[in-house]
């Protein structure tokens, strides 16, 4: 005899949560505020950021106070000219050049504000707080119109800013005219951006004379290399700033041959015939200007472009009566210093290269 056993099945949707099976009953930790004399829910609360009070919208009753103001800091001001259209949170960005964090307040003098505001000028201008990042400005300010006379880029500017900053206070310096330090500080700015310049060309943008600019480049680069033995971290601009081994005549034959329009081709066998000369020894303790002129006049000999050395002389500065010399100096090495590679294609022929 056997015996059949049925089980009963319970569909999903019958079933029971354990929290509905088992309700919650610890206490509850929600902490709300609410206001103590009206005692209602959802309590109407005002958050008033100007006073920094939490207030109850129905009887005034000061719940908090001291709330932190999380909304945005943007601020708008009428009168600069971007259209009121200003987000600045905590005014500019401080600027490692000054010394200061550059949050002091400016008073401009209008001649609406009359009396007292002229007074507030120059109460203000009298600060021994801001004199000296004003000093810096105004040198800053002279630094960045010197190089975008001359077209040079914003790297340079930085560099020559940073130099002018880190031997404004010394003791060596004093005596020593800003310009001829502004100059300096230029010449050291450009070395450090492989924008190489010339101490003639350096001279031409500031009128300082070439020897003052010397002089004062000595100074500047030994207290440079101390501050580097000192405090190696002190500044990128100390750390591997030198480029101070002499400008070599390549740096500058690229810029001098784009300034007479000349191609390609005279331009790389310039800067060739540049390092040629380098290596065997031509040349030696000329001027790198004059090296590079005489480099320019040589190739455009070598391929045969007419350039005369009086044009040669207007963009470099360097007369053809030396470009004329040390062209023959270099005639008698020519050999050593055209590439082998021109014979061979037959763009150059050793016999074509006229003697003067």
């Amino acid at each position: 005899m056997s015996t059949a056993t049925s089980t009963a099945v319970v569909p999903p949707s019958s079933k029971v949560s354990d929290d509905e099976a088992q309700p919650f009953l610890g206490p509850n930790l929600n902490v709300t505020l609410t206001c103590p004399e009206c005692k209602i829910f959802p309590p109407d609360l005002i958050e008033r950021f100007s006073e920094g009070d939490i207030v109850c919208g129905s009887c005034g009753l000061v719940l908090s106070d001291r709330i932190v103001d999380t909304r945005s800091e943007w601020r708008t001001f009428s009168n600069d000219d971007q259209n009121g259209d200003d987000p600045s949170r905590v005014g500019d960005a401080g600027n490692p050049l000054f010394d200061t964090e550059d949050l002091s307040t400016a008073i401009s003098f209008s001649p609406e504000a009359g009396r007292t505001g002229r007074d507030l000028n120059r109460a203000q201008s009298k600060s021994l707080v801001d004199k000296k990042d004003n000093a810096l400005a105004a040198a800053y300010a002279k630094i960045s119109q010197m190089c975008d006379g001359y077209q040079l880029p914003k790297i340079v500017q930085d560099g020559a800013k940073e130099v002018y900053k880190l031997v404004y206070d010394e003791k060596s310096l004093r005596g020593k005219s800003q310009e001829s330090i502004m100059a300096a500080s230029i010449f050291i700015g450009c070395r450090k951006a492989k924008v190489a310049r010339s101490f003639k060309e350096i001279w031409a943008l500031t009128n300082v004379p070439r020897k003052e600019i010397g002089k004062v480049f000595k100074i500047m680069k030994t207290v440079m290399q101390e501050k580097n033995a000192s405090n190696p971290n002190a500044s990128y601009m100390i750390q591997d700033n030198e480029q101070t081994t002499q400008t070599s005549a390549a740096d500058l034959i690229r810029r001098f041959c784009s300034h007479l329009g000349l191609n390609t081709q005279v331009t790389n066998g310039a800067e060739h015939i540049a390092r040629r000369c380098k290596e065997v020894g031509v040349l030696a303790g000329r001027s790198p200007t004059t090296i590079a002129a005489t480099v320019i006049y040589m190739a455009a000999l070598v391929f045969g472009v007419y350039l005369p050395p009086a044009k040669i002389s207007d963009k470099t500065g360097v007369s053809d009566g030396t470009i004329k010399t040390s062209y023959r100096v270099m005639y008698e090495e020519k050999e050593k210093l055209i590439d082998p590679y021109w014979i061979e294609s037959g763009k150059v022929k050793l016999e074509n290269i006229p003697r003067s």
